[in-house]
């Protein structure tokens, strides 16, 4: 009996078959070890060790990684990753020392590497790139750590980040942070360039050096897409010889201006539903760009909403401002005119009328003044508030309709949420590096990058299935049971808990896989195939 014990061994496969053939598909392992040298003397190489971290990492279990050798104890790590190969030997010490390799080697440089041979094995359409940062907290002391008031405006890499306090995406701005910058492509979401920075790090401050490094380092061409931190008159002229889209911040008179003023003509409808714009040419910076002036149908609803109730709390506030005013004394005129005066500059949508100022006699018979106001709406500033409703505004400096059409800047812009995904995904609670928990600024930039190339593989296995399914007009039921061809891979993890490994006097045999297991893994890569046996 116990005998044949020893011999039976049954092992957790569950999704982990899907993310080992994605790596392997991508060539994730070959790369990281064309760059780093393979010591044959090492029981797991470099390459192998990153592979592991990203399959812990894709496992959606919340453990640090001291106890990272834990997650592949019920794992059939051999079958995943290399013959010989045990829990024990992914221990903190070789994780610590592959960490420090990749970081000494250059973190962004390691990432723009594999990213790039992705564009080019798997065709991803680079016509656009989405820039977006976030910031990314974290519990304890650093080694390193700025004071608040100190700033690092610019681009150092040869020195770790700093862990600080910033302003916090996250609304915890008691907490240390670090910033993760991601330049991700239009199609499927897949990152395309990583960098990690300082938690104080202003966007304005680097954003346009960060996309004038990034094309710099590609071989294509790209019209380059961000929010309005990247709009300013230094870093329009920084970024003279691209190509780029960006959101105007209203913090510009011309921009203010604009929103608010009424429409001479009607605003010509948009192809994306609920959208329509205005076009004009414009020179801002010493650049002639185009500025698209949209108007949302639905956003405007909200905002005027939001507007009424906005005018109706000043009015409800300004009048008992009023009232207790009015039985105010005082000895001077002036100070009564003063004290009208400053409530009047408070207000945002109303004004004081029929201002009057009363003198009499107080108890005491001293001679005091009164002031007495009537509130009225302001119409001329709410009609310009109520013209900006729904308002925003996008520039390009590419002016050649023909090359870029005004609905195909809004619906590109619209697609800067891919960034935004991405951040999502490496914040969800179930992601293991969502506490960053290593206490050295160099591992915790190595970290960041090691967790966007989890999104990267993450990513392009979405979208390669997506892709499949659509090609051959298929479907997969999704979370209510219905067909969709565009599934999320969360799902299809989910789909796949529970798929045992059994090794059985050194014979694999695969447990609990469906005929709609094996149909789904017809529409991933190959090389996921080989990890359910299936070929």
């Amino acid at each position: 009996m116990n005998n044949q014990k020893e011999e039976l061994e049954s092992k957790n496969l569950d999704h982990l078959g899907i993310i080992a053939g994605i790596i392997d598909e991508i060539g994730i392992v070959e790369k990281i070890n064309e760059i780093f040298l393979v010591d044959i003397r090492e029981k797991v190489n470099t390459g192998e060790v990153v592979k592991a971290i990203i399959l812990n990492g894709l496992g959606f279990v919340s453990r640090p990684l001291y106890l990272f050798p834990d997650f592949f104890q019920d794992k059939p790590i051999e079958h995943l990753i290399k013959e010989g190969i045990k829990a024990s030997d992914l221990n903190d010490d070789k994780i610590g020392r592959v960490m420090d390799k990749l970081y000494k080697y250059g973190l962004t440089k390691i990432f723009l590497i594999i990213a790039l041979e992705v564009v080019k094995k798997f065709g991803i359409e680079t016509k656009y790139s989405h820039l977006d940062s976030s910031s990314l907290h974290l519990h304890g002391e650093y080694k390193n750590c700025l004071n608040n008031g100190e700033k690092e405006q610019v681009i150092n890499k040869e020195n770790p980040i700093n862990i600080t306090q910033g302003y916090s995406r996250d609304h915890r701005p008691d907490l240390k942070q670090c910033i993760l910058d991601l330049i991700v492509s239009s199609d499927g979401d897949i990152p395309l360039f990583f960098r990690g920075a300082s938690g104080n790090e202003s966007d304005k401050a680097v954003f346009a050096h960060i996309l004038v490094e990034y094309s710099k380092q590609i071989d294509f061409d790209s019209i380059m897409v961000a929010d309005s931190a990247l709009y300013s008159e230094n870093n329009l002229k920084l970024m003279v010889n691209m190509n780029w889209i960006s959101r105007v911040p209203l913090s510009i008179k011309k921009a203010k201006n604009l929103v608010k003023a009424p429409i001479s003509k009607e605003l010509k409808p948009s192809d994306i539903k609920g959208y329509s714009y205005q076009e004009e040419k414009v020179s801002y910076g010493g650049i002639e760009q185009r500025w698209l002036l949209i108007e949302s149908t639905d956003r405007k609803k909200a905002d005027l909403k939001k507007l009424t109730k906005k005018i109706a709390e000043e009015l409800m506030k300004t009048n008992k401002q009023l009232v207790k005013l009015e039985k105010e004394d005082f000895c001077s005129k002036s100070l009564a005119e003063l004290k009208i005066k400053d409530l009047a500059a408070k207000l945002k949508y109303h004004q004081i009328s029929d201002i009057e100022i009363t003198e009499k006699l107080n108890k005491v018979q001293t001679v005091v003044y009164q002031v007495k106001g009537k509130l009225i709406e302001n119409q001329e500033l709410i009609t310009k508030h109520e013209n900006s409703c729904g308002r925003f505004i996008l520039a390009t400096n590419i002016l050649d309709t023909t090359k870029l059409a005004p609905t195909e800047i809004l619906r590109i812009y619209k697609e800067q949420q891919s960034t935004e995904r991405g951040f999502r995904f490496i914040k969800d609670p179930l992601f293991f590096a969502d506490s960053l928990f290593v206490k050295n600024p160099e591992r915790v930039e190595t970290m960041m990058m090691l967790m966007a190339l989890c999104l990267l593989v993450y990513n392009l296995g979405q979208r390669q299935l997506r892709i499949a399914l659509k090609a051959q007009k298929a479907t997969v039921k999704n979370q209510l049971n219905k067909p969709t061809e565009s599934p999320t891979l969360r799902w299809i993890f989910q789909c796949f808990q529970g798929i045992h490994i059994l090794i059985t006097q050194g014979v694999d045999r695969i447990l609990n896989l469906t005929n709609e297991h094996c149909r789904i893994l017809q529409f991933l890569p190959n090389s996921c195939q080989k990890y359910y046996l299936l070929c």
